[in-house]
């Protein structure tokens, strides 16, 4: 079964210029007279580093054709760039524009970027010149930021130290962190924190630098001096104290225990909830959350200490949960695209306007990326590639679309305009507001989809890589550690924002987008990559007070829930996750059919193992352990269609086709408010099979398959019949300006 979260290309959508070219211009070239260009630095790897160069035109003409140039330190060459063309002569590198955008407008800006390769300590490139002249018009940004203060440092694990500092500042901002000892650089980071790992036994002395997107550097804070316990030592802390039940709601329990003694010192306590880690805190008290409604549990603790040892476990306590809250069809989930402001002009004012923002219990914000080489969160500007071509997702991004575009007062959630120089803006400033609005509105940040999913299995493959990956997308999206961006982001810039997190993996051990990369190991790896999301944001929860919420989008088809879902373990970690309830069939196929019907309908010729339906994939789940009350199901805000379609005695269901009926943005897909126009446009006829629970327009060529207010009515009441969580919606932006669709959520879940 295909599974749709279809990224537009950027540059299919003609929305590649909107962050390319643009009339605001950044702090660094706000007054400037004639073209100048600023350079950036975006993750650093260790090997490599994403960079870019933002050409604005400061003049009062057009700048009609450019050429830029720089030198590469030793040991740097060039992997990828985009959004120009580029030659390389020994180490010059020279950079002219592309065919398709000779010109910059005056007041306009330019980005390309671009990927370096090196090894050793990072240098910035030099001698940068535009068009013959000096990039920064003859001065440029040579002022350094300031040291970071405070600077400390403890042991973490068996081998590695954790080092945090204070900020530092810069006149136009802190690009990024590197964190050394002596003279190798041990990471680099966008945020205030590190954890470095691999070190041997005995003293560690660190420093940390700043430095900003020009390349200056500042002095070096510390030295701090961390010592990694002996690997040897055998002897672990002693067992906890039985933990004692302090409180509970219907989703968590709240305990606390006695402390465990260590000769060398306990470092963490692991809450287990019957085998599974639930939690891991540093103090002697934690709250379990993401539990049923109504249900028992028991917990039991261990201490670890510096060198790895755990403790025996504590005495089990056993705690019952409340009745009433998580299930009875209360939760109601969208998400909302980050490319929807472009073509399908939907912007998260629209949320606002439209009420679908009031009726939502959370809000998913699709997609985060993950980086094809350190596997880790990461975000840029680089447009994703056609969606037939296996590398479409590799490096891609869309920062401006998240925090870089400016929104007007008559387009944004607060009624304001943004100004040039704030560093947060975009849909993540938009979501902002919206929370101001609507405080108790959850917001995840939803990583993989469709077209971003290739690089999950090898995220999750070790205990390293899965660690980097949840310590990257929580420092990034949760902390709010945003690289710096053509002028927008920076440490702390977006804190606040999102509340959870969503893993949306497609599919673990089973295939998806063409190219993804998926392995027998996938199954056990992702439960653990779960627990180990589980972990992190819960010790980011104690030092908060905050659960932050984990969940899931997961697959309807039986044979990859088989292959790669480990329902026990994966749904002990999430707080909720979400079933596929559409895409059952669609015009990959060439047998018209429904794509998201409750039940399956009578007389469907597809093959045994390709018959789908919600409630197939509900009991599935259920049989396999899931609590109904952690489970929502999906609704579809658009169409599967098919062309060619001869009636015959169904009214053209289950005929064979020509091929995809034709679709505003892909073929054999529309969106709901353009297949209510269709339906109301006359020549087509709406057809429902009120058993199975599915609708379809037909006009005696084309069907299409939907979910309209009837049959969200129909869906809505067979949710809270069987008990499950919520519904969840995919996409806002399918839905008309007055939120029918949303409003049928609402309505039939109150």
């Amino acid at each position: 079964m295909r599974k749709r979260r279809f990224r537009l290309p950027l540059i299919a959508a003609g929305t590649l210029l909107a962050p390319l070219v643009a009339v605001a211009l950044p702090a660094t070239a706000a007054h400037a007279a004639g073209a100048t260009a600023t350079f950036t630095k975006d993750q650093d790897w260790g090997t490599g580093y994403g960079g870019s160069y933002t050409i604005t035109n400061g003049g009062t003409s057009a700048v009609n054709g450019w050429t830029l140039e720089f030198d590469l330190p030793a040991n740097n060459t060039v992997s990828s760039l985009w959004n120009a063309t580029y030659t390389v002569a020994s180490s010059h590198v020279t950079v002219k524009n592309p065919s398709w955008q000779p010109s910059i407008p005056a007041g306009g800006s330019y980005n390309f970027g671009f990927n370096i390769a090196y090894s050793g300590a990072y240098v910035p490139l030099a001698n940068c010149k535009l068009n013959g002249t000096p990039c920064g018009g003859g001065g440029g940004d040579t002022a350094p930021p300031t040291v970071p203060g405070n600077l400390t440092g403890t042991p973490s694990g068996s081998n590695g130290a954790a080092l945090s500092w204070t900020a530092s500042t810069d006149n136009v901002g802190v690009a990024g962190y590197d964190v050394l000892e002596g003279t190798t650089k041990r990471a680099t980071v966008t945020g205030t924190s590190a954890t470095v790992t691999g070190l041997s036994a005995g003293a560690h002395s660190f420093t940390v630098v700043a430095f900003d997107a020009a390349g200056n550097r500042s002095a070096a804070a510390g030295p701090v001096t961390v010592t990694v316990p002996t690997t040897t030592d055998p002897q672990p802390p002693t067992a906890p104290g039985t933990p004692t039940v302090t409180g509970t709601t219907s989703s968590s329990v709240s305990l606390t225990w006695g402390a465990s003694t260590d000769n060398v010192g306990v470092v963490a306590y692991d809450v287990y909830n019957g085998g599974t880690i639930a939690a891991t805190v540093t103090g002697t008290s934690a709250t379990v959350g993401g539990l049923a409604a109504d249900t028992s549990y028991t917990f039991t603790v261990k201490a670890r200490d510096a060198a790895g040892n755990a403790s025996a476990a504590s005495g089990p306590v056993t705690a019952r949960t409340q009745t009433g809250g998580g299930g009875g069809g209360t939760m109601k989930i969208g998400y909302f695209t980050q490319w929807s402001i472009y073509s399908r002009g939907y912007s998260v004012k629209q949320l606002e306007t439209s009420g679908s923002a009031a009726k939502l219990t959370t809000l998913n914000y699709a997609f985060a990326n993950i980086h094809p080489t350190t596997k880790q969160c990461f975000i840029t500007n680089k447009a994703a590639g056609n969606d037939s071509d296996p590398n479409a997702g590799d490096g891609a991004g869309d920062a401006w679309a998240d925090f870089g575009k400016g929104w007007d007062a008559g387009s944004s959630v607060a009624g304001t305009t943004d100004t040039w120089d704030q560093p947060l803006a975009g849909n993540f400033n938009q979501l902002k507001q919206l929370k101001a609005k609507h405080p108790n509105l959850k917001i995840q940040i939803s990583i993989g989809g469709w077209s971003y999913s290739k690089w999950f299995s090898d995220a999750a493959a070790t205990d390293a890589s899965r660690k980097a990956l949840v310590s990257s997308c929580i420092d990034m999206y949760i902390k709010g550690n945003l690289p710096v961006i053509d002028g927008r982001g920076g440490a702390g810039s977006a804190a606040g924002i999102f509340d959870g997190i969503d893993l949306d993996w497609e599919w673990p051990n089973s295939d998806g987008h063409l190219g993804n990369i998926y392995k027998p190991a996938d199954k056990a790896n992702y439960t653990l990559l779960a627990q180990e999301f589980r972990r992190q944001l819960d010790a980011l929860g104690a030092t908060t007070g905050k659960h932050y919420t984990l969940s899931a989008f997961l697959p309807a088809d039986p044979a990859k829930i088989s292959a790669g879902i480990d329902v026990p373990g994966l749904f002990g970690a999430f707080d909720f996750a979400t079933i596929q309830g559409y895409d059952y069939h669609g015009a990959w196929e060439t047998t018209t059919n429904q794509q998201s019907a409750l039940t399956l309908p009578a007389g469907d010729p597809s093959p045994a193992n390709q018959r789908f339906s919600s409630e197939i994939a509900i009991n599935a789940y259920v049989s396999a352990g899931a609590p109904k009350s952690k489970l929502t199901l999906g609704i579809p805000f658009y169409g599967r269609g098919w062309q060619g379609v001869p009636r015959g005695t169904t009214n053209g269901l289950f005929q064979t086709s020509t091929g995809a009926a034709p679709g505003t943005y892909e073929a054999g897909y529309e969106d709901y408010h353009k297949l209510k126009d269709m339906a109301a446009s006359g020549g087509y006829t709406i057809y429902r099979d009120p058993v199975a629970g599915f609708a379809y327009i037909y006009n005696g060529n084309v069907l299409y398959t939907y979910d309209d207010p009837t049959e969200i009515a129909r869906k809505t009441a067979w949710i809270k019949a069987q008990g499950l969580a919520g519904a969840m919606i995919w996409s806002f932006d399918g839905d008309t300006t007055s939120g029918e669709l949303m409003t049928a959520v609402d309505n039939g879940l109150k």
